[in-house]
């Protein structure tokens, strides 16, 4: 769809950025912290862990002053269970709520709306060795955790996101099973208890504070067939289904997707439903709908000769294959990152279309940027015009997707500053925000905004309209 004049944002729109807990705010075991499955974390030789990450928790003042300079109007975080709950299920720790008291409060001055996202790859460390999700027990310590951050911060928190990802933690699990890779049957019972535990919040968030929204986060994004061939479209319908669609599914219909059900049957890993399950997923209604998006994705028809098949573990943006399911296919109309990751800008509309017309509601994009080696200049600036190029592009989409009548009402590129990523540690930036640390040396710590920092809080300025 071609328009002359593509409609504006809205004027209440949250432009924002992103963060996760474990990622930033280092302080592992400071202030009754408790231990996370992040903290079993072994990075490869010469990349660093989280530990100190960039050290948020002792910088968080002087970090949403610069969210200010930057003019935004939301900031999607992410609590840490196990800074709040060391145990995952025990002692309330207060020093840990205090914390995300004085962030909250800090955002609120500022005029920032704060987007806290409940659980992002972090589960504490004490659950996860009593069989973490894949353990009934799990959900209750979640109902609970849920509670204690309800009462405590939902007099300012308004809009929660409860689960970051969940789809990657089973396509992905070494995502949240370090040093192991489950077989699918207890993989799909972790998913679904999780699912349960995101009705039960959603739930619990509307008795208690009506005014508030909350929401599922998953990463989302359309899969396109390799070619024509009617085989390949229909491997492309099944991996979306299974990928994507269930995940927002059973949050908005309150059932699991049909084909994703049917793959379940197939690989003899359909979850066990607790008594009263079905009414309770079904009860629960989201708000709006957390997307993150990074790129699209390829596939082929499966050849079902023993080729099929890749190794579940890697990095969650990078296509595998599976068996009788999918082959990974290419797509030549496409360029990449040095680090493989498919760019895509026209995908995101497509992808934000194809979610507004399933589910009806309104969409937050929660995490969408662009990862690479920035530079510390001899100028003292970090010049990042791919980041702007790359940003540029996927907010001209953003805006054609609302002209498409898409509900799309905020945009949190990741991340607001450098993080530790994943896979390649600080060698791999995301933020707006230069840390001044490498992966041994955590020189000054200090906050360089880089010239996307510029660019974007003029974006923000003048809401959309210059790009």
């Amino acid at each position: 769809m071609f328009y002359k004049e593509p409609k504006p944002f809205p004027s209440d729109f949250l432009w924002g950025a992103s963060t996760s807990s474990y990622q930033v705010e280092g302080a592992w075991n400071e202030d009754g912290k408790g231990m996370s499955v992040q903290d079993l974390h072994t990075p490869p030789a010469g990349i660093t862990d989280f530990k100190i990450a960039s050290d948020h928790y002792h910088h968080m003042e002087e970090d949403v002053a610069l969210m200010a300079e930057l003019g935004l109007k939301a900031y999607r975080f992410s609590i840490s269970w196990s800074r709040v709950i060391p145990q995952g299920d025990g002692e309330v720790n207060e020093a840990g709520l205090a914390f995300y008291d004085r962030l909250a409060d800090a955002l609120i001055a500022h005029g920032i709306t704060p987007v806290a996202t409940m659980f992002h790859f972090d589960l504490p460390l004490a659950l996860h060795e009593r069989g973490g999700w894949a353990n009934r027990a799990t959900v209750d310590a979640f109902e609970r955790y849920a509670r204690v951050l309800f009462e405590r911060l939902g007099d300012r928190i308004k809009m929660w996101l409860t689960i970051n990802e969940q789809n990657v933690m089973v396509i992905h699990p070494n995502a949240m099973n370090p040093g192991r890779l489950p077989e699918a049957p207890e993989l799909y019972q972790q998913s679904h208890n999780m699912f349960v535990a995101s009705a039960k919040a959603t739930l619990m968030l509307h008795e208690m504070w009506p005014d508030a929204k909350i929401g599922p986060a998953p990463n989302i994004t359309a899969i396109y067939p390799q070619s024509c061939d009617p085989a390949d479209v229909v491997a492309a319908d099944n991996w979306e289904s299974i990928r994507c669609w269930n995940y927002l599914d059973v949050a908005c219909f309150g059932r699991y997707n049909p084909i994703a059900w049917a793959y379940m049957e197939e690989k003899g890993c359909t979850p066990v439903f607790g008594k009263g399950d079905a009414e309770l997923l079904a009860a629960a209604k989201p708000d709006y709908l957390g997307v993150n998006y990074y790129a699209t994705a390829t596939v082929a028809a499966p050849k079902n000769d023993g080729t099929d098949r890749t190794a579940r573990a890697g990095d969650q943006q990078v296509m595998l294959g599976e068996e009788g399911v999918y082959r990974s296919g290419t797509n030549d109309h496409l360029t990449a990152t040095e680090y493989g990751w498919i760019i895509d800008p026209i995908g995101m509309r497509t992808t934000l279309r194809r979610v507004a017309s399933r589910y009806g509601l309104p969409i937050l994009i929660t995490e969408n940027g662009l990862g690479a080696r920035d530079t510390l200049e001899a100028d003292g600036h970090v010049h990042d015009p791919y980041r702007i190029d790359y940003l540029r592009r996927h907010f001209e989409q953003a805006q054609l997707a609302i002209s498409d009548g898409v509900n799309l009402i905020g945009y949190c590129p990741w991340s607001f500053m450098d993080l530790v990523s994943t896979h390649q540690g600080y060698g791999k930036r995301y933020g707006f925000v230069y840390i001044d640390r490498d992966e041994e040396d955590i020189r000054s710590m200090a906050r360089i905004p880089k010239d996307s920092f510029t660019w974007y809080k003029h974006v923000v300025e003048t809401n959309g309209a210059e790009l």
